[in-house]
């Protein structure tokens, strides 16, 4: 525990894409971080299973994260009963009449969810950035895609980033080419990008943190598909191999997994004066002067409301009453289906086509907020064998294996994520529930309204336009957040803006009240974008973030 004894001129809490983005920035510049996480270090070619029997199971996780409650109960209409998920062998995957949940999928760890992400690496479209001062609706982002231009491309180098260079996203011009080069398209991309042609529409290479070519001690890809089950082989640019790896190495970044953080603490003159925390089984104080949170849209205005005090009786920074407010989800549909021959469709990177032509926030006719399409054999978990014998082939004894051999690596699988746009019925609260340091668990209410259903509709049908063209054969299963809550990408809970009133942080990520504090996650986010993966936004921001605080201390 010698870390309680030193003193450092940040804490950062969380070792996720905020986290780790920050402590690399400031470390650079030789300020003395300390970045204190829940959960534990990973060791790639030890953790994870891809060498293994077992590389079908599921991410690892070493660490069992904090039960994330849902309170939701929204009804199901009869109308909308063409958007239920539902697989050929299991029949409807949620049998109820409300909307239920699968949970929030995220690691704790050092490299937070980047480790078990799909390494997708976007920019934020501009368009998207105006939701308010354009439609009316979310916020306005209190900064310019022009101003945080730079800070992408730093981001991109960082994580080692491959794509188009001639032919980037649409709406995000770039001041440097892409690090690394694009990925090839696999077999079953190069079938579906024939179905969008045929609509009229382009699948395009996706972004992605991964090598493409062998760079900083790290392979290139070898294309099995296993990205979110762990990458043994490092090639994915995952934070802990990456930015907290070269945070570390300057010596001035000292990083404490298995810490978990309670409450923060402060003082007069409206600074933060330290946490609470527990270590080992201890609960013990740390002192700060400077604290940066990066816990994502769900811990970080948990640690806030838990934090309620007599200078802060509704929490911490919420003087505007906006912290747990403005909840974003994913909001995703996905249809799978045979196609006539094998393709060995779990090979490739896991989403390595994508296409952006909905994704402006008026491109889906008679809806505010865009969506993106891309190739989901892998995020759909349908690889290996186990997958396909449960999931896509039905029978039993000599029959079913019959069919295995005929159908393994024949499956096409299309998704769509589009705009989470905030409702009042949409936040993130605390439970009368507590964890084993007695903290409050935090509690999420979720509310889909008629146009997020539409946008889902609109999802849906073109998904299965997509496969049709593509030559797909019989869809056998589908899966829509209508009925069911189960979100990786979340935003909004503690949004940054200019107006003091109806934000909680600034443009800088700096709370409004306690010049101290800085939170650097997807909670500052005030749109989430029509489907874009936000963990490259997230580095950017706290790349910003951290240039505004070694611009203070100067």
């Amino acid at each position: 525990m010698g870390f309680l004894h030193e003193d450092y001129d940040v804490v950062i809490v969380g070792a996720g894409a905020g986290g780790g983005a920050m402590a690399w920035a400031l470390a650079q510049e030789k300020i003395k971080v300390l970045v204190l996480d829940a959960g534990p270090a990973y060791t790639p070619e030890v953790d994870f299973k891809l060498t293994t029997q077992n590389w079908e199971d599921s991410f690892p996780a070493k660490y069992k994260s904090p039960a994330v409650q849902f309170a939701s109960h929204q009804p199901l209409k009869k109308q909308y009963k063409g958007l239920r998920s539902w697989n050929h062998l299991r029949g409807l995957l949620n049998t109820s009449n409300e909307r239920i949940s699968f949970g929030y999928h995220r690691v704790q760890g050092i490299g937070g969810s980047s480790l078990h992400y799909s390494a997708e690496a976007h920019r934020m479209n501009p368009h998207a950035m105006k939701m308010h001062s354009r439609f009316g609706v979310a916020a306005d982002w209190p900064l310019t895609y022009e101003e945080l231009e730079p800070f992408y491309a730093q981001a991109e180098e960082m994580m080692g980033v491959a794509g188009n260079s001639a032919h980037p996203p649409r709406s995000r011009w770039r001041s440097t080419p892409f690090p690394q080069k694009a990925h090839p398209l696999c077999a079953h991309s190069q079938i579906l990008s024939r179905g969008f042609n045929q609509l009229g529409l382009n699948l395009e290479h996706n972004s992605l943190a991964i090598l493409s070519t062998p760079t900083d001690g790290r392979p290139s890809c070898n294309y099995c598909g296993c990205c979110l089950k762990g990458c043994s082989r490092m090639d994915k640019g995952t934070v802990d191999l990456t930015y907290i790896k070269h945070a570390v190495a300057t010596g001035f970044c000292t990083v404490v997994p298995n810490v978990s953080v309670k409450r923060i603490e402060t003082g007069d003159k409206d600074k933060v004066t330290g946490v609470q925390l527990v270590h080992e089984g201890k609960e013990m104080h740390l002192r700060c002067d400077l604290l940066v949170v990066a816990g994502g849209a769900i811990e970080t205005p948990r640690l806030l409301l838990a934090s309620k005090s007599a200078q802060s009786p509704d929490g911490l920074c919420n003087e505007s009453g906006q912290v747990g407010k403005n909840f974003m989800e994913t909001l995703l549909w996905t249809s799978s289906c045979f196609y006539p021959q094998a393709l060995g469709s779990y090979k490739g990177t896991a989403v390595d086509a994508i296409c952006w032509d909905f994704n402006d926030p008026d491109a889906i006719p008679g809806v505010i907020g865009g969506c993106r399409f891309s190739t989901s054999v892998a995020e759909s978990d349908l690889l290996g064998p186990r997958a396909y014998a449960t999931r896509v082939v039905d029978g039993w004894g000599l029959d079913h294996k019959k069919k295995m051999r005929a159908l393994f690596g024949s499956v096409l699988s299309v998704s769509g994520i589009c705009e989470s746009l905030p409702h009042e019925k949409s936040f993130v609260g605390l439970s009368i529930d507590k964890d084993e340091s007695g903290m409050p668990l935090p509690v999420i209410s979720s509310y889909l309204d008629e146009e997020a259903i539409n946008r889902i509709a609109f999802m849906s049908d073109k998904c299965r336009e997509v496969l049709s063209a593509a030559g797909g054969g019989e869809i056998f299963e589908e899966f829509s957040s209508y009925d069911i809550f189960s979100s990786t990408h979340v935003f909004g809970t503690c949004r940054m803006g200019n107006d003091r009133g109806r934000s909680v942080v600034n443009r800088f990520c700096q709370s409004h009240r306690w010049a101290n504090l800085y939170l650097v996650d997807a909670s500052v986010f005030p749109s989430s974008g029509g489907g874009e993966s936000p963990s490259l936004t997230i580095q950017a921001l706290a790349i910003r973030a951290a240039k505004h605080i070694i611009n203070r201390s100067g």
